[in-house]
């Protein structure tokens, strides 16, 4: 099947905005037709990245409120959400990922609608949904409000990716909508370990472990036992000095076909719409504290029932556009025909969009309908 993406680009002439033609993308895209889609009265999850503080990459809250106010509109009850991180920064947990949210201009005065952390304050806050058709994994831990919600909405930053190549609105909505210990399923087999130099021997670990996996040594540091751990990711939630981390160690190739997993957990059962926002393409991830410079020049937006689709629209344009000469593209061989893998060589994109399609999330056939 072939999908419709709608695009228009940043070209703004005098007196209209670059938010005005997002919101007329949109409506032209189908989100105000209620055959495909109906706001009246549900709650809609805005599933945003809010920005590592530092990173100014990240999309403006400006973008999400011209969606919010379209979904108002429209009869809904719209919130932006995000799920907390499983590495050392400031949103690890709900109240500083609150606060990276309103130093990066997120509040509901700057975009009309609530801010909600999905899974809790620890991260621990979360539902376990079946994925169907899974060929990794048969379920995931999805943050709770994201569940809670009727309608889905993903609006993305679309960026490179250190691990996956780029991303876009499968990542969003598959690693961003899973809780700690969904993040951690995906990233490894579920078997945290412990930094005994962190560690404070607290014992509040175990006492949220129903495995009986943790016990402490003659030092009083925590130690993991792999044999009886189940890989829930309590123990990393609860961890007040961030001494018990996730070990990173599924392959790339594993970890893109485990993401478009869960995005298939997210979507699966409920309307969806998704928006992808293609400026300041930074090499690298918004989870970042700092972001390297735009590697082309900013394209466009892009809107879609099908994520799938979406993506690759967005990943066509971007290797068909020229490399600022001042960037990391410009640093690196051109070699791989395409610039996500010249400047992550160690990634494949295609495989996350391949695994998309054989599980059933989308198409990777699209057509392209440009509003000026």
């Amino acid at each position: 099947m072939t999908s419709k993406v709608y695009f228009t680009d940043m070209r703004c002439p005098v007196e209209v905005s670059l938010l005005e033609k997002l919101d007329k993308l949109i409506c032209k895209a189908g989100i105000s037709d209620k055959s495909k889609i109906n706001f009246e009265n549900k709650y809609v999850a805005i599933k945003i990245h809010f920005g590592e503080p530092g990173n100014l990459s990240f999309l403006r809250p400006n973008f999400a409120k011209t969606v919010v106010e379209r979904i108002k509109s429209l009869g809904g009850k719209p919130f932006l959400t995000d799920c907390n991180t499983l590495y050392v920064g400031r949103r690890g947990n709900a109240l500083e990922h609150l606060e990276a949210a309103l130093e990066n201009g997120f509040s509901p005065l700057s975009t009309g609608c609530q801010v909600i952390i999905a899974d809790g304050i620890k991260g621990t806050d979360e539902v376990e949904v079946p994925i169907n058709g899974g060929q990794y994994l048969k379920s995931a831990k999805i943050g709770h409000a994201i569940m809670d919600a009727d309608i889905v909405v993903s609006l993305n930053h679309f960026k490179g990716h250190e691990c996956t190549g780029f991303g876009g609105a499968i990542k969003n909505l598959g690693m961003g909508c899973g809780s700690r210990a969904g993040k951690m399923i995906m990233h490894n087999d579920g078997k945290p370990r412990v930094s005994a130099k962190d560690c404070a021997g607290c014992r509040t670990c175990a006492r949220f472990c129903a495995q009986s996996a943790i016990s402490f040594n003659k030092a009083g540091k925590a130690q993991i036992d792999h044999k009886l751990c189940a890989g829930c990711g309590r123990c990393i939630g609860t961890c007040n000095y961030n001494a018990i981390y996730n070990e990173f160690s599924s392959a790339n190739e594993v970890l893109d076909c485990k993401i478009a997993e869960y995005c298939k957990a997210v979507v699966d059962g409920r309307p969806n719409f998704h928006v992808n926002i293609v400026n300041q393409v930074s090499p690298y991830c918004d989870c970042h504290s700092e972001n390297d410079a735009a590697i082309i020049p900013d394209i466009g937006m892009f809107a879609s029932f099908d994520p799938v689709a979406l993506d690759r629209a967005c990943i066509d344009a971007v290797n068909a556009a020229p490399e600022i000469k001042t960037s990391v593209l410009s640093e690196r061989e051109h070699i791989h025909g395409d610039h996500f893998t010249n400047i992550h060589p160690t990634t494949d994109w295609r495989l996350q969009l391949e695994h998309a399609v054989r599980i059933g999330l989308g198409s990777d056939k699209y057509k392209l309908v440009t509003m000026k």
